[in-house]
């Protein structure tokens, strides 16, 4: 059987190993649209979480496999459809993640100096659409709006002290702005309370301990939340015990690094209603915040206005409010409303032989972990109908062969992993020169011409 995989993120790989693992004549091709593989693994995890990225070593041990190839450079729904990979393999499984952002959907978002935690964390990543972003740093204040892991990263990244960000694969453009950035203090707004917070303990005790900026939490914003997490689970109640201590502790325990400290602080039960311009219209000054009250307890507490607002003064806002999947092809059923594919167990409703896996199956949350366990229960699903006969392989597919006349037709030239290994060596040379793990090569044409497309 020939399958193929469309993304070759975290989803796409854990899916084409567990196919292979299980399936001793099964052969996986693997699509992406940009030349380079990994997807947020290289371009999502935080630079200073080196260890995170330890998965793509498992990821490369499958793309070498014998039974799988590599094809980037490839866009699916632009350089070849749906339709035509559906008649050149046995199975297709959409693994391609979320590529867009929510948007806020209040008056000013556009204003410049606002921008979306995906494209600010793509531009320090080395994302190629993001490396032109050019985030205005030269304010004090920066407000990131959300409460999750990724929000957390940001305001790491915007108050990390450069020596420890040199050692890591932060882009070298991006390590240069940081370099003349202003900003020093950093305000993560949530709507609901801290019972509701999406980020987890390592990476709020990391906030907490980042040398040369102080947490500044608000000891009343935990007035009663003992006796309320008592019955939590247990991830959650030592994150609250967390968040209560580091309200409590006097700032004199931590000693001052430099006279003008760098800050940080939680803000809950605010609700963004509008970006303010500055007097000439252009620019962000500030948000404009309700103040909510919360229905409910736990996960599902909603948010209510109550009525009153209040402005907070900043240059930079960052909209950390989740990712979104977008339809690929017109041949494949989405939902706008949930930005997933109806999907059961990873079998796309009402097309046999097509499947998915990861964000675009499940919608946007969890880490690398949660997506692997996915990708495997889509892989089975696969591995299931192969065996009991649901897809027929009884006639043959040419894979890729039959999508390489019609690639070449269209002018597109896939690039191969062996061509992905020499720019992967081109950007660790890179990076030893300059005592980093890799200097990624952020522009597309660079890539290409290094392999010699």
């Amino acid at each position: 059987p020939r399958v193929c995989v469309v993304g070759s993120g975290p989803a796409g790989f854990y899916t084409a190993q567990h196919i292979l693992k299980h399936h001793g004549g099964a052969q996986v091709d693997i699509y992406e649209k940009l030349p380079v593989p990994f997807g947020l693994v290289r371009f999502g995890v935080a630079p200073d979480h080196p260890e995170v990225k330890n998965v793509i070593n498992a990821f490369t041990q499958t793309a070498r496999s014998g039974r799988c190839a590599y094809y980037g450079n490839v866009t699916v729904g632009r350089d070849v459809t749906v339709a035509e990979l559906r008649q050149a393999y046995h199975a297709v499984v959409l693994s391609y993640g979320a590529e867009d952002n929510r948007v806020l959907g209040i008056p000013g978002e556009n204003l410049s100096g606002v921008y979306s935690a995906r494209a600010f964390v793509g531009w320090y990543n080395g994302l190629p659409e993001n490396r032109d972003l050019n985030p205005d740093l030269s304010c004090e204040t920066a407000l990131i709006l959300g409460h999750g892991n990724v929000a957390l990263d940001i305001a790491r990244i915007l108050l990390s002290p450069l020596q420890l960000l040199r050692k890591t694969d932060i882009t070298d453009g991006s390590l240069a702005a940081l370099a003349c950035s202003k900003v020093k203090r950093v305000w993560l707004v949530g709507r609901r309370g801290p019972l509701q917070v999406a980020f987890t303990i390592k990476e709020l005790r990391e906030m907490i301990n980042l040398p040369g900026a102080r947490p500044v939490l608000n000891p009343a914003d935990f007035t009663g939340l003992e006796d309320a997490v008592k019955d939590a689970p247990r991830p959650r109640k030592r994150l609250t015990e967390l968040m209560i201590k580091t309200a409590l502790e006097k700032p004199l325990e931590k000693p001052l690094v430099t006279a003008s400290p760098r800050e940080w602080g939680l803000k809950f039960q605010r609700s963004p209603q509008e970006v303010l311009p500055t007097a000439d219209g252009t620019r962000a000054r500030g948000v404009r915040m309700a103040l909510t009250r919360l229905e409910g307890s736990g996960d599902s507490a909603k948010a209510i206005p109550t009525g009153d607002m209040e402005e907070l003064e900043c240059g930079l806002v960052v909209s950390s409010i989740g990712y979104r999947s977008l339809p690929l092809d017109p041949a494949v059923p989405f939902d706008t409303q949930r930005g997933v594919i109806p999907n059961s167990s990873g079998r796309v409703e009402g097309v046999p032989g097509l499947y998915c896996s990861g964000w675009v199956k499940r919608g946007p949350t969890g880490v690398i972990i949660t997506t692997m366990n996915d990708s495997f229960d889509t892989a089975q699903s696969v591995l299931e109908d192969l065996q009991g006969g649901v897809l027929d392989v009884s006639t043959s597919r040419d894979g890729f062969g039959a999508m390489e006349s019609i690639l070449r037709s269209r002018g597109v030239r896939p690039v191969s992993f062996s061509d992905w290994e020499k720019i992967d060596a081109a950007e660790v040379a890179r990076g030893k020169a300059a005592g980093k793990p890799r200097e990624k090569i952020v522009d597309l044409q660079e890539m290409l011409r290094l392999i010699g497309h």
